[in-house]
C-alpha cells in the first residue's frame, strides 16, 4: 500500500499550531513511508474562507516548508460530488430527509446510523468503541442544500485516496460517525490516528491568552519557521532517545506514529526560546547577513555594508529572536536611543559617578589605539587603581554611550564606536544627567 495522507485546514486568516502540528506529522509519516503528502483546502464556508485566509494559510506553510505532493484539492469544486453522493445513499435507504431543528426551518438530509456498537484501532491511542446508543443519526446536507463537513470529508479522502488520517483527538467523535459513512458508501476504511490536545500550564486549550499561538504571531515575532517546526514536532512525540536538534532528514527516518505520545502536550514557549537560539546559531554568515539587513530596514535603520561588517560580530551570538536584532543594532548605527530609567537610577545617579566618567573621558581621549585589546587594558588598569570595581567603571559608561546597562561586549563597542563618537556620547550623557 502506497501511503498518502492529507492535511485539510478550513482557512479562517489564523492558523493555530495544534493545525499545523497535525501538517507537519501528515508530513513527516509521508515522507517517513516514501508517500504522498496532500493539501485539501476545506473551504465551502465562503464567509470565513476568504482569498486572504487562504494565502494566510499557504505562505504559513511554505515558511514551514511544507510542500504537498500534488496540486491543492478545494473541496468547493466537489459540492456536486457530495450532493450525488446523498442522493444514492438516500436511494439505498441509508439516508432520509427530516426537518432538523424545530418547524419551518426546512428539510436537511440525515445519514442513518447502523445501530450497532463502532470500534476501531486507533494507530495512536489504540481501541477506541462507542456503543450504538450513544450515537444519533446526523445531518449530511443542510436545508439550504450545502453538505455538511462529515460527508465532504469523507468522500474527498476516498476521492484522494488518502490511507492514513492523522488528526487532532477532538474529531474523535467524528472518527466514529466517518467510519459509519466510509462503509455506507462501500470504502476502505483509512488508518486513523488522533493526536493529543496541545495545552497551557493549567491543562487547557492552548490559546491566544496564552501567549503567541499562530504561525504568523511566531513568525512576526523573530522565530524562524525550521525551528518552529522541529518544536512542534517535538511537541507530542519524541523520537525515543534525547535528542532535541533535529535535521529534516532525521525526523523523516524517526517518525513513526507509535512514538506519538497520547496524553496533551504543553507548549513550553522558554524551550521553543531556546530551540530558536540554536537554530539562529547554526544560520549561515550569509542568511544571518540578510536577516539583519531585512530587521534594519523594518527598523528604518540605515546601514552600509562596511557597518554590518562591524555590527554582526558584536551581536551574532546573543540574538534569540530575529526581532531583537534591530534594538540590539540601533545604539550602534544611530545615536537616538533611549536611556534606560531603571539602569539609570541604578547606575549612573549615584556618587562619585561624575567624577568616573571624568577620568575615563580623559583616559579615552589621550589612549593611543582605540582598538578592543588596548582598551580592555586601559579600563581594566583603571579599575585596579582606582580600587572602584568594575560595577562602578563598566555599567556607567555602558549606559552613557548604549542607554542600556547591558549588551555586546564593551570593549569592541568602543572600538566601533570610534573615539570621537564616545567622547560626544559621553559628553551628552554628563550635560543631561548631571549638569
Amino acid at each position: 500500500m502506497s501511503v498518502r495522507t492529507r492535511f485539510a485546514p478550513s482557512p479562517t486568516g489564523h492558523v493555530h499550531i495544534g493545525n499545523m502540528r497535525a501538517a507537519i506529522y501528515n508530513w513527516l509519516f509521508a515522507r517517513h513511508h516514501g508517500g504522498a503528502f496532500l493539501l485539501r483546502v476545506e473551504d465551502t464556508d465562503r464567509e470565513r474562507s476568504t482569498p486572504e485566509a487562504i494565502d494566510t494559510l499557504l505562505r504559513a506553510m511554505e515558511w514551514l516548508g511544507l510542500e504537498a505532493d500534488e496540486a491543492p484539492l478545494y473541496q468547493s469544486t466537489r459540492m456536486e460530488a457530495h450532493l450525488a453522493a446523498a442522493e444514492r445513499l438516500m436511494e439505498l435507504g441509508l439516508a432520509y430527509r427530516a426537518e432538523k431543528g424545530g418547524a419551518g426551518s426546512g428539510e436537511c438530509v440525515l445519514f442513518r446510523m447502523p445501530g450497532r456498537t463502532i470500534s476501531f484501532e486507533d494507530a495512536i491511542k489504540g481501541t477506541l468503541t462507542k456503543a450504538a446508543e450513544n450515537m444519533e443519526d446526523f445531518v449530511i446536507v443542510r436545508s439550504n442544500g450545502t453538505p455538511v463537513f462529515h460527508l465532504a470529508n469523507v468522500l474527498d479522502d476516498i476521492e484522494q485516496g488518502v490511507t492514513h488520517v492523522i488528526r487532532g483527538d477532538d474529531h474523535i467523535e467524528n472518527t466514529y460517525r466517518h467510519i459509519a459513512l466510509y462503509e455506507a458508501l462501500g470504502a476502505e476504511l483509512p488508518v486513523f490516528g488522533h493526536l493529543p490536545m496541545i495545552v497551557n500550564g493549567q491543562g487547557k486549550p492552548y490559546s491566544k491568552r496564552d501567549g503567541d499561538a499562530f504561525v504568523g504571531d511566531f513568525r512576526a515575532n523573530g522565530f524562524l519557521g525550521d525551528a518552529l517546526f522541529n518544536y512542534l514536532v517535538l511537541l507530542g512525540w519524541s523520537p525515543g532517545d534525547d535528542r532535541e536538534i533535529m535535521s529534516r532528514d532525521e525526523m523523516v527516518e524517526a517518525f513513526v506514529l507509535e512514538k506519538c505520545q497520547s496524553s496533551a502536550a504543553q507548549v513550553d514557549l522558554k524551550k521553543l526560546s531556546w530551540m530558536n537560539y540554536e537554530y539562529i546559531l547554526q544560520l549561515s554568515d550569509a542568511s544571518f547577513r540578510s536577516a539583519t539587513r531585512e530587521a534594519l530596514s523594518v527598523a528604518e535603520i540605515a546601514a552600509t555594508e562596511e557597518q554590518l561588517d562591524a555590527v554582526i560580530p558584536l551581536i551574532r551570538e546573543r540574538v534569540k529572536t530575529l526581532t531583537e536584532i534591530a534594538p540590539l543594532c540601533r545604539f550602534l548605527l544611530r545615536d537616538d536611543y533611549a536611556y534606560n530609567e531603571k539602569a539609570v537610577a541604578k547606575k549612573l545617579l549615584k556618587e562619585g559617578v561624575q567624577e568616573t566618567l571624568a577620568a575615563l573621558r580623559e583616559l579615552l581621549l589621550e589612549v593611543s589605539s582605540f582598538d578592543a585589546p588596548t582598551l580592555n587594558r586601559l579600563l581594566h588598569d583603571y579599575v585596579e587603581r582606582s580600587g572602584k570595581g568594575f560595577g562602578a567603571v563598566m555599567p556607567p559608561l555602558r549606559i552613557c554611550i548604549s542607554g542600556e546597562q547591558g549588551g555586546p561586549d564593551l570593549c569592541p563597542v568602543l572600538e566601533v564606536l570610534g573615539r570621537d563618537e564616545v567622547i560626544r556620547r559621553l559628553d551628552r550623557a554628563v550635560e543631561m544627567f548631571f549638569d
